[in-house]
């Protein structure tokens, strides 16, 4: 059975951000607060946290 989140301890200084490819933004507004989604015929989609600009 995998171990639980509860069982390591997380590094203190505030919350985490989401993993992201390296130098990834948003090519509508430029944002870095991009997030990886599976799409719908099951490849990969980014859409930004900030704008709301989904694309693949």
């Amino acid at each position: 059975m995998p171990a639980s989140r509860e069982e390591f301890p997380q590094p203190s200084g505030g919350p985490r951000a989401p993993a992201t490819s390296a130098h990834l933004s948003c090519p509508s507004c430029g944002s870095a607060h991009v997030a990886q989604m599976l799409g719908d015929n099951g490849g990969v989609s980014y859409v930004c946290t900030a704008c709301g600009h989904s694309w693949s």
